[in-house]
């Protein structure tokens, strides 16, 4: 362990006995530790390894958890401290078991986090995914924001760096082109987790105990529901019991690949090119 990481430990546990210190993952330039002190409480602390001027994630990773758990406070974590480069926050205690009745739990809840809305689409700051920035100055049309800020923005960063085939690069293109008729015009802006894969998806013994790492802003909900659907975390009835609480468009799986396209194309740039193929197959319906 780095220096850096038991100085940060150090420094806010003072006085305070440290029964154990478990490095739990290592990505995009950061740490996540679980602490367990001697009284058996625990938490999660999250920084930097190195300063990073041109955006802090963590930083905005921390502002978006207080943001959440002021509203939903049985579902976020509850930040206990928040520097530059650190976060500390309440560990919720999970063990990742999901039953017939977790999908409904998740749909339920969901479905209370979109139903809170906005007049814009985007969000007071820019919000974090996978350790990247994603611009959030608000805007009013939902096609705009989402061909510029998100489907578009990301397309220009892998291509920028390492152009993918010819063959895709057209598709999505034309996607951004003809985005107008692909996907709703005027959606309700609601508010969105924004990175809800399995991994910030908490579950004890069936039941949704927590959510964590959103990357969060104003959006048409069913980007978050199409994201769900991509990796298969949810079952058949997900949409079901959702469409109950929170009506989905009728004709959502028309259109759903064009918003699980943005994050494959992630998926492309933070993690491997592998994904290309996938992302391919997505963009290849509508060309």
């Amino acid at each position: 362990m780095s220096n850096l990481v038991n100085k940060h430990i150090a420094d806010l546990f003072k006085n305070k006995k440290i029964l154990k210190n478990e490095n739990l993952t290592n990505a995009f330039g950061a740490y996540c530790n679980k602490i367990t002190m001697s009284d058996s409480t625990q938490f999660i602390i999250k920084g930097l390894r190195k300063p990073n001027n041109n955006y802090n994630y963590i930083y905005y990773e921390g502002k978006s958890l207080k943001f959440m758990h002021k509203k939903f406070p049985e579902l976020f974590p509850k930040i206990l401290h928040l520097k530059k480069n650190i976060i500390v926050m309440d560990y919720i205690k999970h063990n990742k078991i999901k039953n017939k009745k977790s999908d409904k739990d998740l749909a339920i809840k969901l479905a209370s986090i979109h139903k809170i809305t906005n007049k814009k689409f985007g969000f007071d700051f820019d919000t974090p995914i996978g350790g990247i920035r994603q611009p959030c100055k608000y805007q009013y049309s939902w096609i705009d924001f989402y061909a510029n800020k998100r489907l578009g923005m990301i397309f220009e960063k892998i291509n920028s760096n390492n152009p993918m085939p010819k063959k895709i690069n057209k598709n999505i293109e034309n996607i951004l082109k003809n985005l107008k008729n692909l996907i709703p015009n005027n959606p309700k802006p609601s508010l969105i987790h924004g990175d809800l894969w399995e991994g910030n998806i908490l579950f004890h013994e069936g039941n949704l105990v927590g959510l964590i790492d959103p990357g969060i802003y104003y959006a048409h909900n069913e980007l978050e529901l199409s994201y769900l659907n991509w990796f298969n975390y949810v079952g058949s009835d997900f949409i079901n019991n959702y469409n109950e609480l929170n009506p989905v468009d009728k004709i959502f799986y028309n259109y759903q690949e064009v918003y699980q396209l943005y994050y494959s194309l992630l998926n492309i740039h933070l993690w491997s090119r592998e994904y290309i193929s996938d992302a391919y197959k997505l963009s290849k319906k509508f060309s």
